[in-house]
């Protein structure tokens, strides 16, 4: 039997690389991002993987991306929303097409994805849907009025798909991630900080896999995770 199939949205440089390297072992991993150039490098790296450019915000291009995957791929088995939509500014100074776009990834996209993957997992009776997010899921700070409201949304339309799915055996959670993540740009932008200010990709990759991998008596839907050192 061939593997079975993975497919995570937001394939960066941070914590979607850190995911198909981890689920690259034991998966046959289809990743998506807007940016063709990373996801060939990945590919070349990473035997059993595949690369698909798409804009998750544009439900027709996200389809099309899908309906490609189970083609050549197959039906995922696992489902891993890390592609986010961001912008920081208050109530009073941000564009609201900026929300709307933001909600158009965040929300919006997991929606589809669930849509086009859940029917197979129900009649498979398997499969996870995972989310990763950040506190702004359960806080709404004064500069994050163009951020935070899609991803409080996220997670709720995630809570309520996890109520209709578990009974079918298949696996939805949410993970915030209450940390600076370790990437170049945030290690420029606070050269100050000690490592251990920093969540590593890989190990939120790692708990990503524990979550998508638990046994079905003892499921978790709400994960947070932090460095040791993070006030909260």
């Amino acid at each position: 039997m061939p593997d079975p199939v993975c497919l995570i949205t937001g394939v960066g440089p941070g914590t979607g690389a850190a995911l198909a390297r981890r689920f690259a072992s034991g998966y046959r991993v289809a990743m998506l991002a807007r940016t063709a150039t990373r996801l060939a490098e990945l590919e070349k790296e990473l035997p059993g993987t595949r690369g698909y450019t798409c804009d998750v915000a544009d439900e027709q291009q996200l389809a099309r991306t899908f309906a490609a995957i189970v083609d050549e791929l197959g039906d995922p088995q696992v489902v891993l929303h890390n592609a986010v939509g961001g912008a920081f500014g208050d109530f009073l100074s941000i564009d609201p097409q900026v929300l709307q776009q933001n909600f158009n990834v965040n929300t919006m996209a997991l929606l589809q994805l669930a849509r086009l993957t859940a029917p197979a997992m129900i009649e498979a009776g398997r499969g996870a849907i995972l989310c990763t997010g950040n506190t702004s899921t359960y806080r709404g700070k004064a500069h994050f009025a163009g951020f935070a409201p899609t991803k409080a949304a996220q997670r709720i339309l995630a809570e309520s798909m996890a109520r209709r799915l578990g009974p079918d055996g298949i696996h939805v959670a949410y993970l915030a991630i209450d940390a600076v993540i370790d990437l170049e740009w945030t290690r420029k932008r606070m050269p100050d900080k000690p490592d251990s200010f920093f969540c590593r990709p890989d190990d939120i990759a790692s708990e990503c896999w524990h979550i998508v991998h638990q046994p079905p008596s003892a499921w978790t839907f709400d994960v947070q995770i932090r460095p040791a050192a993070e006030n909260w």
